[in-house]
């Protein structure tokens, strides 16, 4: 048996021993955060830190799914025009990446960005993908270092493209009209992992019309986050994107199922359970949440679109210009409205005086949030 073949045998085993070990220590349930954590970051074993090849355009390359940047180069391309526009208005000239996968993205804006950037900061706790974003980089080496975690204080512009929908969400289930938070068991019986709710206090921040039984998602890791990012922000601005909806769509009563999806092998599926550690667990954001958490700290929300318009306002036709068809037909994955272009969503935020970016100058949904 050869060692990858030998790591994806074992893994499933250690994994179950440390979330066993997990349960009984605190008392036999675990919130579903604390599990998602541990079955993506767990060191060694979890789904982001266990050396797995995680991001690109094919299965066959032991990929589970593709992002932007893998999709079309125009991505990163485009945003940068607005990174640079955002680095001009604040008079700062470093970039703060978070979740920099393979590299790929980074790589797109170093290219595009040139001299409107001195320094490029990843911020990533994984070992192995910081050494595959060093081999993607090397022709940016001299700018490009790591951190595990922001400086007490910071000045530039930040980043992040799906990071915020891999940050542990808490699960809650409204049954006969009284609300519970789901957690995670040890099933003796099928010796497997195994839902099991408890009463609780807390609720959605939008009250749910309706009776009907019905599980959703809070995001107290994705508000801690921008939190964060905003107190240690002297001067910058920070763009997110990532799938999700404002408040009022995500909590939508017919949205009864959440959001929590399984991504592996370009494949998804519902049961976050099953093959822990061997695939991604993510959910949608409540980007009305990250506003207000932002706000909370002083941000200002400059502004907020579909990622098609942000795009498309950021300078991606021109780009596409120049493009061949091959990948005219790949970039319109990017913003076409039943691919990517509707899902995902950009927010912009920034320190001090509110501007307009130039992603936003048409269609901004800053009022639907």
């Amino acid at each position: 048996m050869n060692e990858q073949a030998k790591s994806v045998a074992t893994a499933p085993t250690a994994m179950t021993r440390l979330l066993r070990a997990s349960l009984a220590s605190q008392g036999g349930w675990l919130p579903f955060d604390r599990f998602m954590a541990l079955a993506l970051y767990a060191p060694g074993l979890g789904y982001y830190s266990a050396g797995s090849q995680q991001i690109g355009r094919m299965p066959q390359g032991g990929s589970d799914f593709v992002t932007a940047p893998e999709i079309s180069a125009c991505f990163g391309q485009a945003l940068a025009n607005s990174v640079r526009e955002a680095l001009q208005h604040t008079q700062t000239h470093t970039v703060y990446e978070f979740g920099a996968g393979n590299g790929t993205l980074a790589l797109q804006l170093l290219d595009a960005l040139g001299d409107a950037v001195h320094h490029y900061t990843i911020v990533d706790v994984s070992g192995s993908l910081r050494e595959r974003q060093a081999q993607t980089l090397q022709a940016h080496a001299a700018k490009v270092q790591w951190l595990e975690q922001l400086p007490a204080s910071f000045q530039g512009v930040v980043v992040g493209n799906e990071v915020l929908d891999a940050m542990p969400v808490r699960l809650l289930h409204r049954v006969g009209g009284h609300w519970h938070e789901r957690g995670v068991v040890w099933d003796e019986v099928a010796q497997s992992l195994a839902w099991q709710d408890r009463p609780t206090d807390d609720e959605p921040p939008l009250a749910i019309e309706g009776s009907h039984d019905y599980l959703t998602e809070t995001h107290p890791q994705a508000d801690a986050f921008v939190r964060s990012v905003g107190e240690r922000m002297l001067s910058g601005a920070m763009f997110l994107i990532d799938y999700g909806f404002p408040e009022h769509e995500y909590y939508h009563p017919q949205r009864h199922m959440g959001t929590v999806m399984c991504h592996q092998g370009h494949l998804s599926d519902a049961d976050p359970l099953a093959q822990v550690g061997l695939k991604d667990i993510t959910a949608h954001v409540n980007f009305t949440g990250v506003a207000l958490a932002a706000q909370e700290v002083g941000l200002q929300v400059l502004g907020y679109t579909s990622q098609a318009h942000f795009l498309l306002n950021s300078g991606l036709l021109p780009l596409l210009d120049q493009a061949t068809l091959a990948e005219r037909s790949m970039a319109q994955t990017l913003i076409q409205d039943h691919e990517m272009g509707e899902l995902f969503k950009v927010i912009a935020l920034g320190q001090g005086e509110p501007w307009t970016p130039m992603g936003f100058v048409q269609a901004d949904r800053t009022h639907r949030l």
